[in-house]
């Protein structure tokens, strides 16, 4: 695929003032929707310049950081494009974190200001009294009980300043935001992302490959805080003039079909961003909406490879196919993809105009297709470094390619199959298993709803696989079924040589099974 001719910003660019732009001609129309009601493209400009001129008023100053630790609402994309719209740094957070991790990232980000949540304020409160930091301004939005002289509410604080006339004079490279990995071990890394990356993902995949229009109407599973929420529900949808339904809940199937049915706001998305595991548990659920019910043209996947058999049975119920792809923190959005007019199951298909992808085996050369190797990619959307850690970011970005920590296959159509992390990867009698391989198989069976597998020592000391398996509800199945079962689909040494049944796996806030807790426990039971 070529690279698109799309144009580089100029030598002034501030993001936030760049979607503002986009849509002075669409001032009535609804740019969010939330639980309270819904914010049009202009009074969404007038607030981001409001936030921005508040901010400044109190004495911050451009590239200071301010961290946003705020549940989906219309407030969310306000502060985060009205800190940028002032030169500040938005530092987006997870909301499912502890007080001991906020803590952590005050004192590493060095907040000035924090933008948070009336429900996450007790949170945040006890994350400060840990901190060796001060913050200097605490901003609340939508209050659950009364606020302290230092803390001031949302609403109060916007309106006690007039809009910001002029966005920053900040550059395409200028710090734009962080956000923090949800690596599988050790402290969360700050990643610098700069103001023209977002750019760059709505142009190269949002526009290039999703083609999204103002006609749509987008839903994200996945939260702004993550890289993958904020293309899907900040910079895709704002890009084009589409309208964006946020929720504050967890995306469960019952509340993911709430809106899909239109039963907030009073409109149906059109655009569905989600995650395999997400999807696994909507077409197990009983309340599971019929194809003529939703108004969906497009469904997107991140976040874990898609099992093929998981996407053949959406697209047989709703008619439309889930396209999957692969993203990361470091490269802001997804740089590998199938696309919505031509989907290969079983692949994350193909790079993404404008990114180019090598695959390197051990000695750092290139290996052929048809065996797994280290994932790199180019493109312009690569973060800018890792916030104070020099040695991670010297692994991780080297010379124009980033280390995505995956290892995959290419195929000879030019698609790409997942093969795992590089840190989950099986090495079987000297051959490599790839965990997702033998899982994508497992969940095939009719009675099997998850699994996750990895490497467990024999008594000599060999690896072989072992699988941890969540059944759905009402189903049986026995070890020897299953091994049977994987021995019918793939190579005989691929088969779990152990399989424990479990309630549920381990998961980070995006829906990534944490396989090194498996491991870990298994350890710990040896």
């Amino acid at each position: 695929m070529s690279t698109p001719d799309v144009k580089a910003p100029g030598d002034t660019f501030n993001f936030a003032q760049h979607l503002l732009a986009l849509n002075t001609s669409r001032s009535d129309k609804a740019a969010y929707i939330d639980d309270q009601g819904s914010l049009s493209f202009g009074q969404l400009d007038e607030r981001v310049r409001r936030l921005a001129a508040g901010l400044r008023m109190l004495g911050f100053r451009r590239e200071e950081r301010v961290l946003l630790l705020m549940h989906d609402c219309n407030d969310w994309p306000v502060s985060f494009m009205g800190a940028m719209y002032a030169g500040l740094v938005p530092v987006a957070v997870n909301t499912l974190l502890t007080a001991d991790d906020y803590a952590y990232m005050l004192e590493h980000s060095r907040a000035q200001a924090v933008l948070v949540s009336g429900a996450l304020l007790p949170t945040l409160n006890a994350a400060m009294v840990k901190a060796d930091h001060e913050v200097q301004k605490v901003i609340v939005s939508r209050p659950q009980a009364p606020l302290h002289p230092s803390e001031v509410e949302f609403e109060v604080f916007l309106q006690g300043a007039s809009p910001m006339t002029r966005p920053a004079a900040t550059g395409p490279d200028d710090p734009g935001f962080w956000l923090y990995s949800s690596g599988s071990t050790g402290r969360p890394k700050g990643t610098v992302h700069s103001h023209a990356n977002p750019y760059w993902t709505a142009e190269l995949y949002g526009k290039g490959v999703l083609a999204l229009s103002e006609r749509d109407v987008c839903f994200s599973a996945a939260k702004l805080f993550f890289a993958y929420g904020l293309g899907n529900a900040l910079s895709f949808p704002l890009s084009v003039g589409a309208t964006t339904i946020l929720m504050p809940e967890r995306p469960t199937p019952d509340a993911t079909f709430s809106r899909w049915l239109g039963q907030v706001g009073a409109v149906k998305p059109t655009v569905f961003f989600g995650a395999p595991t997400g999807f696994a548990g909507m077409l197990a659920h009983p309340k599971l909406p019929a194809r003529q019910e939703v108004a969906l043209r497009l469904v997107s996947s991140a976040g874990e490879a898609l099992p093929g058999e998981l996407g053949e049975r959406f697209k047989a119920h709703f008619g439309v196919d889930i396209v999957d792809g692969i993203g990361s923190t470091e490269m802001l959005h997804i740089y590998l993809s199938n696309r919505p007019t031509e989907v290969r199951y079983g692949t994350t298909g193909w790079p993404v105009p404008g990114y180019k992808i090598e695959l390197r085996g051990e000695d750092g050369g290139p290996v052929p297709d048809g065996e797994p190797g280290d994932l790199y990619i180019q493109g312009p959307s690569s973060a800018m470094m890792y916030w104070g850690n020099r040695d991670k970011t010297r692994d991780t970005f080297q010379g124009g390619w980033t280390k995505s920590g995956d290892k995959y296959v290419r195929n000879p159509d030019g698609t790409y199959t997942y093969s795992g992390r590089t840190d989950d990867m099986l090495k079987v009698s000297g051959i490599y298993v790839s965990p997702f391989e033998v899982e994508a198989t497992l969940v095939q069976h009719p009675a099997v709803l998850e699994a996750a597998v990895i490497g467990k020592e024999d008594p000599d000391g060999l690896t072989k696989t072992k699988a941890f398996v969540v059944l759905k509800s009402g189903k049986t199945v026995s070890e020897e079924e299953l091994k049977a079962f994987v021995k019918e689909r793939l190579a005989s040494y691929k088969y779990p040589r152990y399989i424990e049944f479990v309630e549920d796996l381990p998961k980070t806030a995006t829906g990534k099974i944490q396989r090194f807790r498996l491991r870990q426990r298994e350890a710990a039971a040896q």
